[in-house]
């Protein structure tokens, strides 16, 4: 049995019950998995291959394919040669049953291939998922072949489950556990290589790990918090396959978002069933989720990641800093404690903690050097893509990094020509004074920096190198692997805002995975976020830190994209009874004499709202049903 308790899982469910992505969810962060496949023919029924090709193009390339194709007991014995160390995803057994009931096998003692099967999993030392359709719910098959198969598959999936550690049952994308329950496999993450500093007489020691906690929200009466099960568990080194990349350059080709979905969300909020001016401000996430799943009605993020990069620099950038302040709020997220923790508990988020070594000081030369600068890009990247293979539907970025706001500074005036001293945000100290000889001292730091790149290039990576730093660059890196991904990322301080602006030269289509959730008070953000057309949803004023600002209006968005996703149509724009409420919702002009009672293609008339009828419906009618 594997640490987390488990080794085999019997996942049930229905036609498009969502079963094969619960179960490639619990070993998503496998190193590797081989996907059995089960089903025989199709290869003249096109809609039979599509399936087949979407389910391919869901796995990542480090899952490798083996089919069993008419022989059931291939399976069997796949399973009893299984190590120890591997990672076995069958789907799905009703093509197993199938093979077992091939009339070509006939005479054949069906039974005892299931029980053959049963033993098979009971014993085997791999880790082993296997995937079946529940047909104990269905009508009875009016055919002999149709009775045949249920009752094959019915009494395989009960001898299964007897011999599995755990079973879910999964209806429309909702699990429910039947027997015993397994957390899933948390991908590995980490960084690639050591990042050293650029001073070749005073090397740093190799950073750490990333490390991923998942923190619990401070228990409400009654109520029983979820073990943190195997997020809490070491990583490991994870190569860059998800997405395929092999360069990060510019002029990638990354995926954009809808083009039409936000639009027309956007556009059906002003027909809903909301009182007043409806959800005002916040219809600007509600869009943006919208483009981003490529649906008008989206649903709320339900599975975030909070990722904390930490970052440590020298030189007048850090004047004022305390840097054993900043360790202290790093080492409380690595433990899911502190202010983020206590954020991300609420919101049901996990995080992941990256910490980068120190750079140099911006006004004395380049912080970094262009190999460093890549290998961290790289790490950011496998960030974004350790997230998107854990099942997380957002990433909020955080930040807590000694001297990030002048280097972000620095990015914003290299980029767009702003004045630094106009957005270089004041140095706070505790007790909410200022300290402006610390102040002063950054301008510096930043006037001195862009005075010794004047004459330099300004690419991405320059940019990097020369004022932004490793944490910079990683949020970059993992701003483009989301963009790959198709994750959406919440940003809302001086590292994102740096990290998309670079991002969009390497990529122009990553800005438009990002939302800044709240304004904040830094003039550096609200100007950055301005050059990269980011509008804010909320402007509280909130200065809780980067990431914090962001964890602490996620609930409010929840809520806006959740009532965009279930209000019905305002009853006064339906045109009739039962209308779905899917038009424009503009009133018909009955002074227009262009107008015509009747549709070209249709001699029935339109019929007026009938009020009668409206007054006569239960409380229960649902409009657009």
């Amino acid at each position: 049995m594997s640490e987390d308790r488990w080794n085999t899982v019997l996942v049930l469910g229905g036609i498009r019950s969502g079963k094969s992505g619960f179960a490639e969810s619990l070993i998503s962060g496998a190193p590797s998995v081989r996907y059995v496949a089960t089903a025989v023919g199709g290869e003249d029924d096109p809609e039979w291959q599509a399936r087949i090709e979407a389910h391919q193009r869901r796995r990542p390339q480090s899952w490798t394919t083996e089919e069993t194709g008419a022989d059931p007991a291939a399976l069997t014995e796949l399973l009893r040669q299984a190590g120890p160390g591997e990672t076995v995803l069958v789907d799905d057994l009703g093509g197993w049953v199938a093979s077992v009931l091939n009339p070509a096998r006939q005479p054949n003692d069906d039974e005892a291939d299931v029980a053959a099967l049963a033993a098979a999993v009971r014993e085997t030392a791999a880790r082993v998922v296997l995937v079946s359709p529940e047909v104990g719910l269905s009508l009875v098959p009016v055919t002999p072949v149709g009775r045949a198969f249920a009752d094959a598959l019915g009494t395989t999936n009960q001898a299964l489950a007897e011999a599995v550690d755990a079973v879910a049952l999964v209806v429309a994308g909702q699990t429910t556990w039947l027997k015993g329950q397994a957390a899933p496999v948390e991908a590995p993450r980490t960084v690639s290589r050591p990042i050293a500093v650029p001073t070749p007489s005073t090397p740093a020691p190799p950073p750490p790990p990333a490390t991923v906690v998942t923190p619990v929200a401070e228990p409400e009466p009654g109520h029983r918090p979820e073990p943190a099960g195997a997020l809490s568990e070491a990583t490991m080194m994870l190569p860059l396959v998800a997405s395929g990349l092999t360069e990060i350059k510019p002029g990638m080709d990354l995926p954009l978002p809808s083009a039409d979905a936000g639009p027309d969300a956007r556009e059906r909020l002003a027909g809903l069933d909301l009182p007043g001016g409806g959800l005002g401000a916040l219809g600007e996430a509600v869009e943006f989720a919208a483009a981003t799943q490529g649906s008008v009605t989206p649903r709320a993020w339900t599975a975030a990641r909070v990722v904390v990069i930490g970052g440590r620099r020298t030189g007048g950038a850090v004047a004022g800093a305390d840097t054993a302040d900043v360790e202290r709020r790093i080492a409380e997220a690595e433990l899911g404690v502190g202010l983020i923790g206590r954020l991300a508990g609420q919101a049901g988020a996990d995080i992941s903690v990256l910490r980068t070594p120190s750079t140099g000081a911006m006004e004395d030369g380049p912080v970094t050097s262009e190999q460093e600068v890549e290998a961290a890009l790289r790490d950011g990247w496998r960030l974004a893509d350790a997230a998107a293979d854990a099942g997380r539907d957002v990433i909020v970025l955080a930040g807590i990094s000694a001297g990030v706001e002048a280097a972000a500074t620095a990015v914003l005036a290299a980029t767009t020509g702003a004045e630094p001293v106009a957005t270089l945000p004041r140095v706070q100290v505790p007790g909410a004074r200022f300290d402006d000889g610390a102040w002063m001292a950054r301008c510096a730091a930043v006037r001195d920096a862009m005075h010794r790149i004047r004459q330099e290039p300004r690419g991405a990576v320059d940019i990097l190198r020369q004022v932004g730093g490793l944490d910079v660059a990683v949020a970059t890196g993992l701003l483009l692997g989301a963009a790959a991904r198709r994750t959406p990322v919440l940003v809302d301080g001086p590292l994102g805002i740096a990290a998309g602006l670079v991002a969009r030269d390497l990529a122009s289509q990553t800005r438009h995975w990002c939302l800044l959730p709240e304004a904040g008070t830094l003039a550096l953000v609200k100007q950055g976020a301005d050059v990269l057309g980011l509008t804010p949803v909320l402007q509280v004023g909130l200065d809780l830190g980067e990431g914090a600002n962001a964890l602490a209006v996620l609930p409010v968005l929840r809520t806006a994209v959740g009532l965009a996703a279930a209000q019905p149509v305002h009853p006064a724009l339906l045109g009739e009874v039962g209308d779905d409420g899917l038009d424009d919702g503009s009133p018909d002009d009955d002074d227009d004499e262009d107008e015509d009672d009747f549709d070209e293609d249709d001699d029935r008339p339109d019929l007026p709202f009938n009020t009668a009828a409206f007054n006569t419906l239960s409380p229960r009618t649902e409009w657009g049903a």
